[in-house]
Protein backbone atom coordinates (compact mmCIF):
# COMPACT_ATOMS: atom_id res chain seq x y z
CA UNK A 1 0.00 0.00 0.00
CA UNK A 2 1.46 3.29 -1.00
CA UNK A 3 0.21 6.40 0.74
CA UNK A 4 1.53 9.90 1.35
CA UNK A 5 0.66 12.36 4.07
CA UNK A 6 -0.47 15.81 2.96
CA UNK A 7 -0.18 19.10 4.83
CA UNK A 8 -3.60 18.67 6.35
CA UNK A 9 -2.75 15.36 7.92
CA UNK A 10 -4.84 13.29 5.50
CA UNK A 11 -3.39 10.43 3.53
CA UNK A 12 -3.52 10.28 -0.24
CA UNK A 13 -3.49 6.85 -1.82
CA UNK A 14 -5.52 4.12 -3.39
CA UNK A 15 -6.55 1.49 -0.86
CA UNK A 16 -9.58 -0.71 -1.36
CA UNK A 17 -12.56 0.51 0.75
CA UNK A 18 -10.83 3.62 2.18
CA UNK A 19 -12.17 6.96 0.90
CA UNK A 20 -10.72 9.49 3.39
CA UNK A 21 -7.94 7.85 5.42
CA UNK A 22 -6.52 10.15 8.11
CA UNK A 23 -3.73 9.48 10.64
CA UNK A 24 -5.36 8.88 14.00
CA UNK A 25 -4.69 11.88 16.20
CA UNK A 26 -6.18 12.67 19.66
CA UNK A 27 -6.12 16.40 18.96
CA UNK A 28 -8.10 16.03 15.73
CA UNK A 29 -10.15 12.94 16.56
CA UNK A 30 -10.49 13.25 20.31
CA UNK A 31 -14.31 13.17 20.20
CA UNK A 32 -14.67 10.45 17.61
CA UNK A 33 -16.23 7.10 18.29
CA UNK A 34 -17.92 4.21 16.54
CA UNK A 35 -21.66 3.67 16.35
CA UNK A 36 -23.54 0.50 15.52
CA UNK A 37 -24.88 0.63 11.96
CA UNK A 38 -27.56 -1.43 10.26
CA UNK A 39 -25.32 -2.33 7.33
CA UNK A 40 -21.81 -2.79 8.77
CA UNK A 41 -20.36 -4.45 5.65
CA UNK A 42 -22.00 -2.24 3.02
CA UNK A 43 -18.54 -0.99 2.04
CA UNK A 44 -17.65 -4.49 0.76
CA UNK A 45 -20.79 -5.13 -1.31
CA UNK A 46 -19.05 -4.42 -4.62
CA UNK A 47 -15.74 -6.17 -3.83
CA UNK A 48 -15.54 -9.32 -5.94
CA UNK A 49 -11.99 -10.07 -4.76
CA UNK A 50 -10.36 -9.20 -1.42
CA UNK A 51 -6.69 -9.51 -0.33
CA UNK A 52 -5.79 -12.40 1.98
CA UNK A 53 -2.86 -13.20 4.22
CA UNK A 54 -1.32 -16.65 3.98
CA UNK A 55 -2.45 -17.70 7.47
CA UNK A 56 -6.06 -17.22 6.31
CA UNK A 57 -5.82 -19.77 3.50
CA UNK A 58 -7.35 -22.56 5.59
CA UNK A 59 -10.61 -20.90 6.69
CA UNK A 60 -10.93 -18.72 3.58
CA UNK A 61 -10.36 -21.66 1.25
CA UNK A 62 -13.44 -23.38 2.64
CA UNK A 63 -15.56 -20.51 1.25
CA UNK A 64 -13.76 -18.94 -1.71
CA UNK A 65 -11.31 -19.73 -4.49
CA UNK A 66 -7.91 -18.35 -3.50
CA UNK A 67 -5.93 -17.00 -6.43
CA UNK A 68 -2.79 -14.95 -6.99
CA UNK A 69 -3.23 -11.75 -8.98
CA UNK A 70 -1.50 -8.62 -10.19
CA UNK A 71 2.18 -7.88 -10.68
CA UNK A 72 2.89 -8.80 -7.06
CA UNK A 73 0.93 -12.09 -7.29
CA UNK A 74 -1.04 -11.01 -4.22
CA UNK A 75 -3.33 -13.69 -2.74
CA UNK A 76 -7.01 -12.87 -3.23
CA UNK A 77 -10.27 -14.39 -2.02
CA UNK A 78 -12.67 -14.41 -4.98
CA UNK A 79 -16.21 -13.56 -3.86
CA UNK A 80 -17.92 -13.35 -7.24
CA UNK A 81 -17.26 -14.24 -10.86
CA UNK A 82 -18.56 -10.82 -11.91
CA UNK A 83 -17.02 -7.41 -11.13
CA UNK A 84 -18.71 -5.02 -8.70
CA UNK A 85 -20.53 -7.88 -6.98
CA UNK A 86 -20.02 -9.75 -3.72
CA UNK A 87 -22.12 -12.90 -3.41
CA UNK A 88 -21.48 -13.07 0.33
CA UNK A 89 -22.68 -9.59 1.34
CA UNK A 90 -26.36 -8.72 1.09
CA UNK A 91 -27.91 -5.50 2.39
CA UNK A 92 -24.67 -4.73 4.20
CA UNK A 93 -24.64 -8.03 6.13
CA UNK A 94 -21.99 -10.69 5.64
CA UNK A 95 -23.26 -14.21 5.08
CA UNK A 96 -23.28 -15.90 8.48
CA UNK A 97 -21.44 -19.07 7.44
CA UNK A 98 -18.79 -17.31 5.35
CA UNK A 99 -15.29 -16.43 6.52
CA UNK A 100 -14.68 -12.68 6.76
CA UNK A 101 -11.12 -11.82 5.65
CA UNK A 102 -9.02 -9.76 8.05
CA UNK A 103 -8.66 -7.10 5.34
CA UNK A 104 -12.39 -6.47 5.76
CA UNK A 105 -12.52 -6.94 9.53
CA UNK A 106 -9.95 -4.23 10.21
CA UNK A 107 -12.06 -1.53 8.53
CA UNK A 108 -12.26 1.43 9.22
CA UNK A 109 -8.73 1.20 10.66
CA UNK A 110 -5.58 0.72 8.58
CA UNK A 111 -1.82 1.16 8.76
CA UNK A 112 -0.17 3.36 6.12
CA UNK A 113 3.36 4.57 5.40
CA UNK A 114 4.25 8.16 6.09
CA UNK A 115 5.57 10.36 3.29
CA UNK A 116 9.15 9.19 3.68
CA UNK A 117 8.23 5.54 4.23
CA UNK A 118 10.03 5.79 7.56
CA UNK A 119 7.20 4.63 9.79
CA UNK A 120 3.69 3.27 9.76
CA UNK A 121 0.79 5.45 10.82
CA UNK A 122 -2.48 4.20 12.30
CA UNK A 123 -5.28 5.66 10.22
CA UNK A 124 -9.06 5.67 10.10
CA UNK A 125 -11.38 6.18 7.17
CA UNK A 126 -13.07 9.40 8.16
CA UNK A 127 -15.80 8.67 5.60
CA UNK A 128 -16.81 5.40 7.28
CA UNK A 129 -20.51 5.53 8.24
CA UNK A 130 -19.86 3.99 11.65
CA UNK A 131 -17.50 6.80 12.72
CA UNK A 132 -19.10 9.87 14.27
CA UNK A 133 -18.47 12.69 16.72
CA UNK A 134 -19.33 11.51 20.23
CA UNK A 135 -19.86 7.98 18.90
CA UNK A 136 -21.02 5.19 21.18
CA UNK A 137 -17.59 3.51 21.50
CA UNK A 138 -15.02 6.25 22.01
CA UNK A 139 -11.54 6.16 20.48
CA UNK A 140 -9.90 8.45 23.04
CA UNK A 141 -10.32 9.31 26.69
CA UNK A 142 -8.24 12.09 28.26
CA UNK A 143 -6.09 12.19 25.14
CA UNK A 144 -5.21 8.51 25.28
CA UNK A 145 -6.51 5.62 23.13
CA UNK A 146 -9.28 3.64 24.79
CA UNK A 147 -9.00 -0.11 25.23
CA UNK A 148 -11.15 -0.53 22.12
CA UNK A 149 -8.83 1.68 20.07
CA UNK A 150 -5.75 -0.13 21.40
CA UNK A 151 -7.24 -3.46 20.37
CA UNK A 152 -7.97 -2.11 16.88
CA UNK A 153 -4.43 -0.76 16.61
CA UNK A 154 -3.04 -4.13 17.68
CA UNK A 155 -5.19 -5.88 15.09
CA UNK A 156 -3.76 -3.62 12.38
CA UNK A 157 -0.23 -4.24 13.65
CA UNK A 158 -0.78 -8.00 13.58
CA UNK A 159 -2.25 -7.70 10.09
CA UNK A 160 0.87 -5.88 8.90
CA UNK A 161 3.05 -8.68 10.30
CA UNK A 162 0.94 -11.25 8.44
CA UNK A 163 1.07 -9.14 5.28
CA UNK A 164 4.87 -9.20 5.35
CA UNK A 165 4.81 -12.95 6.01
CA UNK A 166 2.52 -13.34 2.99
CA UNK A 167 4.95 -11.41 0.79
CA UNK A 168 7.69 -13.83 1.87
CA UNK A 169 5.44 -16.80 1.10
CA UNK A 170 4.68 -15.48 -2.41
CA UNK A 171 8.35 -14.77 -3.02
CA UNK A 172 9.13 -18.38 -2.06
CA UNK A 173 6.57 -19.62 -4.62
CA UNK A 174 8.17 -17.41 -7.26
CA UNK A 175 11.70 -18.53 -6.38
CA UNK A 176 10.57 -22.15 -6.78
CA UNK A 177 8.80 -21.26 -10.05
CA UNK A 178 5.57 -22.81 -8.78
CA UNK A 179 3.12 -20.19 -10.07
CA UNK A 180 1.49 -20.59 -13.47
CA UNK A 181 -1.34 -19.00 -15.43
CA UNK A 182 -4.69 -20.76 -14.98
CA UNK A 183 -8.23 -20.32 -16.20
CA UNK A 184 -11.59 -20.96 -14.57
CA UNK A 185 -14.05 -22.36 -17.09
CA UNK A 186 -17.82 -22.80 -17.20
CA UNK A 187 -19.65 -25.12 -19.60
CA UNK A 188 -23.30 -24.07 -19.98
CA UNK A 189 -26.07 -26.44 -20.98
CA UNK A 190 -27.98 -26.00 -24.23
CA UNK A 191 -31.82 -26.13 -24.17
CA UNK A 192 -31.64 -29.74 -25.40
CA UNK A 193 -29.41 -30.74 -22.48
CA UNK A 194 -26.18 -31.02 -24.44
CA UNK A 195 -23.02 -29.24 -23.39
CA UNK A 196 -22.50 -25.80 -24.84
CA UNK A 197 -19.27 -24.03 -25.68
CA UNK A 198 -16.97 -23.64 -22.64
CA UNK A 199 -16.74 -20.06 -21.35
CA UNK A 200 -13.67 -18.66 -19.60
CA UNK A 201 -14.76 -16.75 -16.52
CA UNK A 202 -11.38 -15.98 -14.94
CA UNK A 203 -7.70 -15.82 -15.81
CA UNK A 204 -5.41 -15.92 -12.79
CA UNK A 205 -2.23 -17.34 -11.29
CA UNK A 206 -2.12 -20.43 -9.13
CA UNK A 207 0.31 -23.10 -7.95
CA UNK A 208 1.20 -25.71 -10.55
CA UNK A 209 0.58 -29.17 -9.10
CA UNK A 210 2.94 -30.69 -11.67
CA UNK A 211 5.79 -28.40 -10.64
CA UNK A 212 5.01 -28.94 -6.96
CA UNK A 213 5.11 -32.72 -7.35
CA UNK A 214 8.38 -32.47 -9.29
CA UNK A 215 10.22 -30.76 -6.42
CA UNK A 216 13.02 -32.77 -4.79
CA UNK A 217 12.03 -34.73 -1.70
CA UNK A 218 14.18 -32.58 0.57
CA UNK A 219 12.52 -29.38 -0.68
CA UNK A 220 9.04 -30.86 -0.16
CA UNK A 221 10.07 -31.86 3.35
CA UNK A 222 11.26 -28.29 3.97
CA UNK A 223 7.93 -26.90 2.77
CA UNK A 224 6.11 -29.38 5.00
CA UNK A 225 8.17 -28.51 8.06
CA UNK A 226 7.83 -24.73 7.69
CA UNK A 227 4.06 -24.95 7.13
CA UNK A 228 4.12 -23.72 3.54
CA UNK A 229 2.96 -27.03 2.07
CA UNK A 230 -0.22 -26.93 4.15
CA UNK A 231 -1.01 -23.43 2.84
CA UNK A 232 -0.27 -24.49 -0.75
CA UNK A 233 -2.74 -27.37 -0.52
CA UNK A 234 -5.31 -25.06 1.08
CA UNK A 235 -4.97 -22.85 -2.00
CA UNK A 236 -5.23 -25.79 -4.42
CA UNK A 237 -8.27 -27.25 -2.65
CA UNK A 238 -9.95 -23.84 -2.63
CA UNK A 239 -10.05 -23.83 -6.44
CA UNK A 240 -12.97 -26.26 -6.31
CA UNK A 241 -14.87 -23.20 -5.05
CA UNK A 242 -15.21 -21.88 -8.60
CA UNK A 243 -18.08 -24.32 -9.08
CA UNK A 244 -19.82 -22.90 -6.01
CA UNK A 245 -19.51 -19.32 -7.28
CA UNK A 246 -20.90 -20.32 -10.66
CA UNK A 247 -23.80 -22.22 -9.09
CA UNK A 248 -24.75 -19.34 -6.79
CA UNK A 249 -24.51 -16.85 -9.65
CA UNK A 250 -26.81 -18.93 -11.85
CA UNK A 251 -29.21 -19.50 -8.98
CA UNK A 252 -29.56 -15.76 -8.38
CA UNK A 253 -29.40 -14.73 -12.03
CA UNK A 254 -30.20 -17.51 -14.53
CA UNK A 255 -29.63 -15.16 -17.46
CA UNK A 256 -25.94 -14.98 -16.42
CA UNK A 257 -25.36 -18.26 -18.27
CA UNK A 258 -25.97 -16.57 -21.60
CA UNK A 259 -24.13 -13.42 -20.55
Amino acid sequence: MSNTEDAGGALAGNVLFYQRPEPLNPEVHGRLGLNRVDKPFAFAETAHAVPLTVTEFGPAGACYPIIFGGEAYAPLAVMSIRPNENLFVKDGIFQADAYVPAFIRRYPFVLANDEGNQRLLVCIDRAAPMIAEDGEVRLFENGEPTEFARNCIQFCTDFETERQRTESFVQMLRDLDLLESKQAMFTPRNPDGTAGEPIQIADYFGVSEAKLNALPADKLAELRDNGALQQIYAHLNSLFGWDRLIAVTLQRSPQAASA
